[in-house]
C-alpha cells in the first residue's frame, strides 16, 4: 500500500478480513498473508486491527468499512508524520485503565476512552482492546461523535485531557 491507493487497498483487505472471519479464521497472527501484514505495518496498522473490525462486523454489523477507514487514516497520518514511520515500543497497561463505569463531568466511558484513543493513535493498544469496540460505538452514538473525529481531537489535544473533555461537553450541550 502506498499513499494514493491506500484507501482502495485497505478496502480490499477489510473485505478479505470480514470474509475470512466469517469462514472461521480466528487467529489474528495468521489472519492475513505475511506480505499484507508487512504492508499494513508500513502504514502503522496491524492484522489485529483488521481482525477486530472483521469480528465486530460479523458479530454486530458494525463498524463498517467507512468508519474503519476514517479511523485508520488518522492513525496512519499520525504514524507517518509524528512517529516518522516507526512503531511505538509501548503497550497500554489495560489493568491500569479507568473502569467502564468511570465518569468525568457526568459522562460515563469518557475517562476510559481518552487513554484508549491515545493508545490507538500511537499504535499502543494491546490485542485485548479495540478502539471503536461496541462500548466505544455506544458512547459515540449517544453523543453524536464520529470515531475518527474523536481520534483527531485526541491528537490535537494529546497532552491536554481537559481540552478533550471540554470539547465533548460542548458537543453534548450542542445536541
Amino acid at each position: 500500500m502506498k499513499n494514493y491507493d491506500f484507501a482502495q487497498k485497505f478496502h480490499a483487505l477489510y473485505d478479505q478480513a470480514v470474509s475470512l472471519y466469517a469462514t472461521g479464521r480466528r487467529d489474528p497472527a495468521a489472519f492475513l498473508p505475511a506480505a499484507d501484514a508487512t504492508r499494513l505495518a508500513a502504514n502503522g496498522l496491524t492484522p489485529q486491527n483488521l481482525f477486530d473490525y472483521a469480528e465486530d462486523q460479523n458479530n454486530s454489523g458494525e463498524p463498517g468499512y467507512d468508519i474503519a477507514l476514517a479511523i485508520e487514516l488518522v492513525r496512519r497520518d499520525y504514524f507517518l508524520n509524528v512517529q516518522g514511520g516507526r512503531p511505538s515500543a509501548t503497550v497500554l497497561n489495560e489493568p491500569g485503565m479507568p473502569a467502564k463505569t468511570a465518569a468525568v463531568q457526568g459522562i460515563e466511558w469518557l475517562p476510559r476512552l481518552i487513554p484508549k484513543a491515545k493508545a490507538k493513535l500511537r499504535g499502543e493498544l494491546p490485542s485485548s482492546l479495540m478502539y471503536c469496540c461496541g462500548g466505544d460505538r455506544k458512547f459515540f452514538k449517544i453523543h453524536d461523535i464520529l470515531p475518527a473525529e474523536f481520534l483527531s481531537l485526541v491528537w490535537r489535544h494529546e497532552h491536554d485531557d481537559a481540552a478533550i473533555i471540554d470539547w465533548v461537553v460542548r458537543r453534548i450541550a450542542a445536541k
